[in-house]
Parts: structure tokens; sequence; C-alpha cells
């Protein structure tokens, strides 16, 4: 029967804890604050259905991140559409098709009404009068505002599993766990950092390590991105077949639905939705996808900027391209010495990175470039454009400095050097870390070379007065000398 039912509008369920969940119909919330919130979630959806003269798809997910695909039908009455639970972002597990073991959801055993006139009855008590006066005590929660939820245990520590990066001291003010296989994010302007709990929330600190909000997520969310959507900074979460993000400020997520096989990338200022196959890709606006259109034959879409895409052919020109406007070409300059588009290599924000020939058998210039104008940013000294091509680009995310394999860049001067056999790993500050042989160093653009122990802690970034560093899952904000 699933099949004959319209998927429109989304719905999801999301449960909390014992008294609070969230519906979203069609990407509006309904915070639910009972004594029962499958039950009032339930009756929620319901309601929508009996006004839609339909039964409805719904998704409704436990606070340990499984969900459960239902259909909720004008009267009350729940079916699951299968029988198994299913983690979201994980693999469902089991293989096989449904035997007899299978386990059966919770949702439609407890929380099915019968008749359309107790659901409507339900409702309007659960809205006149459980919220107000029902059952235990529960914590109360403002529309649009995220549910209180446990903190994470966080505590000072001293850090000894590994040589601390120079500057800073083997004092931890604050640590905590995150969960296995993910990274933390530090935002733009050093005051927050984002990680995702053992637990499966989305948790922000304070440079001091004081909890400012989390939210649930599910399981096999990836790490936390601080990203832009809209012109205004957020964070980004992305799982399997949903984009999650929060302005901020306690604010609810906002949740976009994935198309299958689709993945997000993050290299621009903004999140870039790539399609599978030739299907292209798509801008983030609000709550909703919009295709990036008019791609040029053989390009590819490189990166996000608000609601632009930046698309390049292998050998140029590069183009932007938004929804609703023509598309717009930029020529790309040559570098001195340079002679003819080698290929585009890569983007990051505001740059493209190109290799131009030279008129030598094998050799290019690296050259960096504005996506605005296309004009010259910085060059590298010609290279064997087998090695070059192996060269890995690492920015700062302040657009200072940069690392482009052996070719350190200060974007202030716009002078370059070449460190032969530099492995770039990340930068802190002017401060780039990375490899020679076998000898890890630290070096800024120009400067000398400075050799670190082996496995030196590096900064994901700096919080306030803390370097955040990550060792064995997890987070310490280390004090300074």
């Amino acid at each position: 029967m699933a099949e004959k039912i319209p998927s429109w509008p989304k719905v999801t369920i999301r449960l909390y804890d014992d008294h609070n969940a969230e519906v979203k119909i069609a990407g509006r919330g309904h915070p639910v604050n009972h004594h029962d919130p499958r039950q009032a979630a339930i009756a929620l959806v319901a309601e929508r259905a009996a006004q839609l003269g339909r039964a409805m798809k719904a998704t409704a997910v436990e606070a340990d991140g499984t969900s459960w695909p239902l259909i909720i039908h004008p009267d009350g009455e729940v079916e699951a559409v299968q029988a198994q639970t299913r983690k979201r972002g994980g693999g469902g597990g089991g293989g096989g098709g449904g035997g007899g073991n299978a386990q059966k959801p919770i949702w439609p055993i407890i929380v099915a009404f019968v008749m359309a006139g107790v659901l409507i009855f339900g409702t309007v008590l659960y809205l006149q009068v459980f919220r107000k006066s029902g059952g235990a005590p529960v914590a109360k929660t403002e529309p649009g505002k995220l549910p209180p939820l446990p903190e994470p245990s966080v505590a000072p520590d001293q850090f000894s599993a590994r040589p601390v990066p120079p500057g800073w001291s083997a004092k931890a003010d604050w640590s905590v766990d995150i969960a296995a296989n993910t990274t933390p994010a530090v935002s733009p302007d050093g005051s927050e950092v984002a990680v995702l709990t053992s637990d499966h929330k989305v948790a922000v600190f304070n440079s001091d390590g004081k909890v400012q909000w989390q939210d649930k997520v599910p399981n096999g969310a990836e790490s936390p991105v601080y990203t832009t959507i809209d012109g205004k900074p957020v964070l980004a979460v992305a799982s399997e077949d949903t984009l999650y993000y929060w302005p901020g400020g306690g604010a609810e997520a906002i949740e976009i639905e994935l198309p299958n096989s689709s993945a997000v990338q993050f290299f621009g200022t903004s999140p870039l939705v790539d399609l599978a196959g030739d299907a292209g890709a798509s801008v983030v606006t609000g709550s909703e996808l919009k295709a990036v259109p008019n791609q040029p034959r053989l390009s590819t879409v490189l990166l996000a900027q608000g609601t632009k895409a930046l698309i390049a052919r292998y050998a140029g020109p590069l183009y932007w391209s938004e929804p609703g406007k023509d598309l717009q070409e930029v020529e790309l300059k040559k570098p001195g010495g340079g002679k003819d588009i080698e290929r585009v290599v890569a983007a990051s924000p505001e740059l493209v990175l190109t290799f131009y020939t030279n008129g030598k058998k094998d050799e290019v210039i690296p050259t960096v470039q504005s996506t605005a104008t296309g004009a010259v940013v910085a060059t590298c000294r010609a290279q064997n454009v087998n090695d070059a091509q192996n060269w890995q680009w690492l920015p700062d995310p302040s657009r200072k400095i940069a690392a482009w394999g052996a070719c350190l860049i200060n974007f202030s001067n716009g002078r370059t050097s070449i460190q032969p056999n530099f492995r770039p790993y990340s930068i802190t500050g002017t401060t780039i870390f990375g490899t020679t042989g076998s000898n890890l160093i630290a070096i800024t653009p120009g400067g000398k070379p400075t050799t670190l122990p082996t496995d030196t802690a590096r900064p994901w970034g700096i919080a306030g007065s803390h370097a955040i560093i990550l060792h064995d899952s997890v987070v310490y904000a280390l004090a300074k000398k």
C-alpha cells in the first residue's frame, strides 16, 4: 500500500526523550512536549492526514537514531512499511529479506488510534490540557528552539599522549569525548567548537568549554562543518539522506532531504550537493535544493558560493552558474612565462588552481587565480608536471597563506617559495605543518623550517586562547605556555 501513497509532504517525527519530540511536516517544525510524545506526534500527523483526505508516509526517528518508516491514516491507524528496524545513515543490517524473526516496530503497536473522532478529541485535549497540566512535570520547549538535552561530560585534563604543538602547554583546560572516526570543527571566528558526541548529538561549545547548544543527529552522521547558507553562517551536518543545518543560538535545525546516491561537499563557502552519475549538482537555499543550471558540456562543477556554482572545463575557462540567471564566463589571465592552460586542477573559496605550459617539455607553471576576475594571485616556480600533479592544496581558512604541495604562498604580498619534497598537513595561524621525507616540520611561507618531534599533535584550529587538538576520539583544548 505504501507505494500508492504520495511521498509529499515529507514528515519526520524525531523523539528526543521521554517527554520531548518534534514533528516536521514539509519542513515546518511542531515541537511536542507530552507525557507520551509518540502518541501526541501521531495525533498531529493524523490530523494533517485528515485535512488531506488520505494517509501519509512518515519517518519516526528514535532518540538512539533508529528509524521506522510508517504510514499514518486519517483515523489514527499506524502501519509499518517494513518489519525490520533501520538506522538512518547505517546499513540496515541483517541482509536478506524480512524473515520471521524481524523485530516489530514499537510505533504502530503503542500509538494507534481507531476512530477519527477520538483522534480529533485527543488532539484538542493534548493542545489545550496535556501541554499545560498532563502527566509528570516536563521541560518546556520554546517553539523554534531546541529542547534541553543531557550535556556531555566536559572536564580539564593533562595531555600526555603525544608531544604538544609549539607554543602550547600539555594542560587541557577542557576535554570531551567525541564519536569515533569524526573530527571537530572550529568556527571561522574562533568563538566555537562543534563536535559529534558518542551518543549521536551535535554539541557546540564556546572557547572555554561551555555547551552553547546541542541537538540529536542520526547514526552515521558526518563530522560537523561551519559554512554559509543564504549569506549567513551556519553549522551543517550531512547524513546519508538528509542535510541538517543550524543557524545557531539554540534555533532548531533546518532539514533538507537529499536525493538518492548524492553527496554533500564543502569545498566552497556554501554546501554543494553532487548528484549521482551525470545528474549534475544543486545549491542550497532555505530548505530547498536548486539545480545548477546551464552547465556546459564536458565541464565539472567545482564548488558553491551561496547560490552560485563555479564550473570549469578541463582546459578552461571558468563559469559561474546561478538559478534564474545567465551563465557568466570568467576568462583566465596568463601568468608570466605561461603559454596555454594545461588544465584546471581544483578550487577553493575565491581561488582556482591552474597549470600553464611554458614551452618546455613536461613542465608546467602552477598558478593560483581569482575566481571572480581570472587575475593571477600567485605563481609558483615551474615544476615537472608529474611532480606537481601530486601536490595537495591546503589553504588557510582566512586566505592569508596557503601551501600547494612544495609551493608555500603568502597572499599578502603574492610571494611564493619552494620547500623541496614538502607535503602539507594542516595550517594554524600562519604556521604550516607538514613533512619533508620522514621529518615533521613547522614552517611559514618564506621562513625556515623547524623540525618537530615525531607524532607532534597538530591543532585543528584556535578557539579563543586554546589550541584544539584531537587524539583517540577525545578533543583537548590546550592552554598557551
